[in-house]
């Protein structure tokens, strides 16, 4: 058994030690929320941690009485699924498309397209925002679900890089085996790679859903009527801290933001195995 020096232990001890300190500020402040989920006073309590009466009214006024003119969570619930469920398909399937050209195929200007993809990927996309809006606006597709949708999913190929090293890793023989056998390109990417190449589709899966669920700024820019029904989550949720709303929805808004991360985080606890997967195999190549 190997001997611990007095001074290897305390570093062992100050390095936990500090991240632990990290992990209850990181927590602290969503316990807090939880906690202010259930209670029955409806504005912010900073003189007490805990709620001195608790409920369950501030997720049943959310999920059946249908909220009212200020707060809609089921509309908006239901607008940011869609949403990420149509965001999700169409970017899923372009950087799955993107990644396959980029790892298996050859052709002039490869290299050159690959470079401009990690370059575009350096800038935050909200930088894209003014003109993506007067673009919009020009083909009548603000306050439009549908606009929103085409946001998500435009630049969704640039995010190609790991799926490509996830696809450099599978052995190139099987793609030639297929089409020695007659295969086209794309019956050996459907019926070949895909197959394969479970844990970088659940990990693309993910994070293409991830995008939409919570993004707010593009959402608040694009779906701007002023009208609740149209809303997202996040938007919604916003709305909810006004300063005439705080002192009668904050109990609500932290339910809301409850419910918000439990689809997400189920979704994640089930497919954990997979996305990892996903993330380790697909940084061993570029």
């Amino acid at each position: 058994m190997r001997k611990i020096t007095f001074k290897k232990g305390l570093s062992f001890t100050a390095r936990h030690l500090f991240l632990l300190v990290l992990c209850l500020i990181w927590l602290i402040p969503i316990f807090w929320l939880v906690l202010n989920s259930f209670s029955v006073f409806q504005g912010v309590n900073i003189r007490r941690f805990y709620p001195e009466e608790w409920t369950l009214e501030n997720y049943r006024w959310l999920l059946f009485s249908g909220g009212d003119s200020i707060a809609q969570f089921t509309v908006w619930f239901r607008n940011t699924l869609t949403i990420a469920v149509f965001t999700c398909l169409i970017s899923s399937s372009f950087v799955l498309m993107v990644s396959y050209a980029m790892s298996r195929m050859r052709f002039n200007g490869r290299r050159g397209l690959m470079n401009i993809g990690v370059l575009l990927g350096l800038f935050p996309g909200f930088l894209s925002m003014i003109a993506v809006y007067f673009i919009l606006q020009t083909f009548n597709l603000t306050n439009n679900h549908w606009g929103l949708i085409m946001v998500y999913s435009g630049g969704a190929g640039l995010g190609y890089l790991i799926a490509k090293g996830f696809f450099d890793t599978i052995s190139e023989t099987l793609s030639e085996s297929a089409r020695i056998e007659g295969a086209t390109e794309s019956q050996v990417f459907l019926h070949v790679i895909v197959p394969l190449a479970k844990p970088i589709i659940v990990y693309t899966v993910i994070a293409s859903f991830l995008v939409p669920w919570m993004d707010f700024i593009f959402a608040r820019i694009i779906l701007n009527s002023g009208l609740s029904k149209d809303w997202t989550v996040a938007i919604g949720l916003y709305n909810m801290l006004d300063r005439s709303s705080i002192n009668t929805y904050f109990a609500r808004f932290c339910a809301g933001g409850v419910l918000v991360s439990i689809p997400i985080s189920v979704l994640f606890v089930i497919m954990q195995k997979f996305y990892v997967e996903g993330i380790t195999s697909g940084a061993v190549k570029g």
